[in-house]
């Protein structure tokens, strides 16, 4: 109970990764505001608050009703995002324009309206939700993964700016998530199960990343007993980013290392 006394905000917190994360930091102890954009789905126990992160005017009411519902604000959890497709051909200067001004600035506005609450906190931390695409190219993923690149930029900058606030800030980078928005990726493929396993193949690991495996990562960054933990950003993908491991021929022997235990995902027999 590592959150007891803890008062937490997660943006995008009614599906999804917010929503597993706001599940998870309540378990802990926190009272968790979320704020969202459809504020009646928020897990059982929160806070609910209608937000826009695009509108800097919703924003500063939703904060102000959060701290006052939580009296005070001491973790901002940044999570609300969009996704977006396709080469830099296949979005016109508008769609960039609306995905930065969610993906980016909507980071921006829910920090600075924070920022007040959390000096006056004693174990401040923002924590903000990027992706692997800041730092692996990824096909088809143009327009998304600049805006995450600039989420990684903006959460270092942040973190050099607030430390001696007593404010830390990280980010977290998951891999290819099982989540809602994946869900709807996979429906407009002409074939969705092959995309999906294309997806899954992609990680080392052997499978998508579950939403409860990011918001542990994020309860980790956020937490007063991970005080020494700034400006860094936590990879969650199931070894995407770092790992280059040989290829497994089908039916071609195991390394020893493999041979002993069940292959990702499935259990032991």
């Amino acid at each position: 109970m590592e959150f007891a006394g803890i008062k937490a905000i997660v943006t995008g917190g009614a599906s999804g990764i917010g929503a597993a994360t706001a599940q998870l930091l309540q378990e802990r102890g926190a009272e968790v505001a979320v704020l969202d954009l459809n504020p009646h789905q928020a897990p059982p126990g929160t806070k609910a608050i209608h937000c826009d992160v695009s509108d800097d005017a919703t924003i500063r009411r939703a904060i102000e009703e959060a701290a006052e519902l939580l009296g005070g604000i001491d973790v901002v959890v940044n999570n609300a995002g969009v996704g977006a497709q396709g080469t830099i051909e296949a979005n016109d200067d508008d769609e960039w324009h609306r995905v930065f001004d969610i993906n980016v600035l909507g980071m921006v506005r829910v920090s600075r309206a924070a920022l007040p609450h959390l000096r006056r906190s004693s174990h401040a931390a923002i924590v903000n939700t990027c992706s692997i695409a800041a730092t692996a190219g990824l096909p088809q993923r143009a327009l998304y993964s600049a805006t995450k690149g600039a989420v990684l930029s903006l959460t270092l900058a942040m973190a050099a700016d607030h430390l001696h606030e007593g404010i830390r800030v990280n980010c977290v980078n998951p891999g290819t998530a099982d989540t809602p928005w994946i869900g709807k990726l996979l429906s407009t493929a002409t074939d969705p199960a092959a995309e999906r396993a294309a997806l899954v193949a992609r990680q080392p690991h052997g499978r998508l990343v579950s939403a409860q495996e990011i918001a542990a990562a994020i309860a980790y960054l956020s937490s007063p007993i991970s005080g020494s933990t700034t400006g860094v950003d936590l990879a969650v993908d199931g070894g995407t980013q770092a790992l280059r491991l040989r290829t497994r021929r089908a039916g071609g022997p195991q390394s020893a290392s493999t041979a002993s235990r069940p292959a990702a995902g499935r259990p032991a027999n």
